[in-house]
This record gives C-alpha cells, structure tokens and sequence, in this order.
C-alpha cells in the first residue's frame, strides 16, 4: 500500500470530540460559576481507550493534574474524563488531591467502569476548595447527559474567560478505513509555554498503542502547543489528553506502517488548529501574531527565538498599536538565549523587508501600519546561520488584557 502524504486529511465541518466512533460528551450547569453557563463536562468512550497525556510544567501542579497522571500510569487506558471550570482546585493541599480523586471515583460509580479509567482536570481560580457537594451531584447527572450531540455543551463547559470555543476534527483513510481525529480545548490566559493555561482533548477511532500514541503526542505538542503564548504566565492546570478508541478497525498504527505519515499529518493539524485558536482569544486579543524563524543554528534555538518575540510585551504592544517597530524584534531575537550571526538577520513584517544583513532598509510606514491593523500578522525572521526553523503563534496585548486580569476574582 502507498504511503499517503501529510495532506491527505480532510476537515470535518462542525467536527469535535463525538465525531470519532465510540465517543460522546456532555456540559452542564452545576453551580461553580455565577454565570448559568455549563460549568461541568465529560467525554466518555464506550470501550476502554489507548490514552497518552501531556502535562504543565510548572513545579506547582494542580491536583487532578496528580490523579490524571496516576490514573494513566496504570494501564495507559482512558474511559471518560470529567472536566470542570470555575476553580482550579490548585495548591488546596491534600484535600484538594483528596477532592480530586472523590471526582474521579465519583464518575467511575456513574458510568461503571474502573476509577483509574477516568481522568480529571479543572481551570479556574487558584487556591480554593471544590464546592464538592455541587461537583458531585453534578457527576451524578453525567450519565444520562452524554450524547453524540454533546460536544457543543462541553466545549463551553471547560470555557473561562475564552470568548470563543475551540474545536476541531479532521479524518482520514487508514488501511482503505475512514479514522477520525477529533479534538477541544481551552485557553484564553496564562498561556506560555510549556503549554500555557490551557485543556486539551483529542479523540480518535484510529487504533494505535499508547506508547505510540505518547510518543506521538508528546513530539506533535513541542511543535503546537508548547510553541504558543499569550502572557508569559505558565499555569498549574495545563494537560493535555488523547483517547483512541480503535474503533475504526484499522490495524495498529506505529512508525513503520505505511499510513503512519498520514496519521501524524492528521493528529498535528488538529493540535495546531486548537493551539492557534487557543492564541487568538489570548484575553483581550485582537490579533494573532505568528513568528516563523529560520535559519537558525538548530530547531531547538529557533523554537527558543520564537518564543522570545512572540513573548515579548515590547513586541505584543507595538502589533497592538500597527508600529512597525522591528527594533524591539532583533531586540528579542539577541536575547533569547540562543547565539545568533549579528551581522545576517533578516526581518520582514507580511513581506515587507524590514532589514537585511541586518541592516535597515528603507519601507513604506503607511503600508505597514495598514498591514499591521489587520487580524492576522506574520513576521519572518532568517538568522541565515543554520538550517533550524520554527513557527510560534501568539497575540496582542491590549487594554482589555489589563482590564481582564486585574478583576479575574471579581
């Protein structure tokens, strides 16, 4: 069989994390946030699933961050997840880990099925307890919630201030069977890499074995979500998980199949679509920023220059206000970290050169402010010293952001 190219996926309009076979989900309302938007929500396979999970990290890590990693450890086998917003059941101590685990065991007595099939995650404010009798009666309404229509109600109910929801699905032909990959997150603040204040879920009915499936996650994420930013800030929250439920029939997937290429194609498209959408509604935003370097002296040194630019506040400001201020980007390329040829760096805003030879060249400004007022800005920088790339996504930083943060409690 020919191998297929990474190209071969096709989107599914309206797809999310119900469209691979065997998923369903489920939002609701259970109290934890003023408003009466769902605030607790589950996606649940109906066969024990491959699983993989990648994690925040920061050296505070939330308690259903501590359950979700045991519960992997186990088996590496997933059933349902249980998500809540509203509260982040961060540093509460061992009643927080004790609360998480009580909603772990909580949905496993729901749904039947053993408690470390079940992971957990929640995002919100950090430092208070679960309200454990609503999050409870919440999990009690789970079952008879899920559905193939779910996705919609889960997607807002692991909202917090996003404005916007995140999903995705994409399939594709594996072995002549159509697999879908499917996927939702959040994200809005907090998000800087490794990975940001952020959730995510990916389904797929593709069977694949979960030390395939982490590898795979695990190096798809270092180029998608650990290569977003929006505020310099990295959460105590941040997971990402995958279930494959296998039942598209295809045979098991690993590197040397030949649909191997075309799968990673898929799964990547699908985490760089929730990482981009993830960077688009940073809090306040109003445009998404993109940095493509290359020419650097390893991937590794351009993914670090990447994150430098897009995270600097210098740079976040001038896009903000359309300045075409490319004097704060080699600022933040000379001090990321990474040794760069000073004398070989170009600089274009959209392509508009900027500089060359890292030399000024003479622009037009009306251009590039115009350029820059638009919603979706590139900047390109070649260090010509190497043959290392790297693309990074981010924002503005606006007003608004400051507005946001400064009453999250409130």
């Amino acid at each position: 069989m020919p191998t297929q190219d990474k190209g071969s996926h096709e989107i599914v309009e309206g797809g999310s994390v119900t469209s691979p076979l065997g998923f369903k989900a489920c939002g609701l309302y259970c109290g934890l946030k003023k408003s009466k938007f769902p605030d607790l929500g589950a996606v649940y396979c109906e066969v024990p699933a491959a699983a993989a999970g990648v994690f925040t990290t920061n050296l505070f890590q939330a308690a259903p961050v501590l359950v979700t990693r045991d519960s992997l450890s186990r088996e590496a086998r997933l059933q349902a997840v249980i998500v809540n917003s509203g509260n982040a059941n961060a540093c509460t101590g061992q009643k927080g880990v004790e609360d998480a685990y009580a909603m772990r065991g909580r949905m496993a007595e729901a749904l039947g099925i053993p408690a470390h099939y079940v992971a957990v995650a929640s995002t919100g404010v950090i430092g208070e307890l679960l309200p454990m009798d609503k999050v409870l009666s919440g999990i009690d309404q789970v079952p008879g919630r899920l559905s193939r229509e779910g996705s919609g109600d889960f997607c807002q109910a692991i909202m917090t201030t996003d404005l916007t929801r995140k999903e995705c699905c994409v399939r594709l032909k594996v072995d002549g069977r159509t697999v879908h990959i499917g996927g939702a997150a959040k994200g809005s603040g907090m998000i800087h890499p490794n990975m940001a204040t952020m959730l995510g879920f990916i389904t797929t009915d593709a069977a694949i074995e979960p030390e395939h499936l982490q590898r795979l996650l695990v190096t798809t994420t270092q180029d998608t979500f650990n290569m977003i930013t929006v505020d310099g800030d990295t959460s105590t929250n941040d997971m990402v998980v995958v279930m494959a439920s296998g039942l598209a029939g295809n045979s098991p997937l690993k590197p040397d199949h030949p649909d191997w290429d075309a799968f990673a194609g898929a799964f990547a498209h699908v985490l760089e679509h929730l990482a981009k959408e993830i960077a688009r509604d940073g809090e306040g935003a109003t445009k998404l920023l993109e940095v493509r370097v290359t020419g650097a002296k390893s991937d590794e040194a351009a993914r670090a220059i990447a994150k430098t630019v897009l995270g600097s506040s210098l740079v976040k400001t001038a896009v903000f206000g359309a300045d075409a201020n490319w004097g704060r980007i080699i600022a933040a390329v000379g001090r990321a970290g990474w040794p760069v040829n000073t004398e070989t760096v170009d600089i274009r805003i959209g392509d508009i050169v900027m500089l060359e030879q890292s030399r000024p060249v003479p622009f037009d400004e009306a251009a590039a402010a115009e350029y820059l007022k638009t919603d979706m800005i590139v900047i390109r920088i070649d260090l010509h010293d190497g043959d290392g790339q790297a693309v990074g996504w981010g924002c503005d930083l606006t007003y608004e952001y400051v507005r946001i943060n400064a009453a999250y409690r409130t």
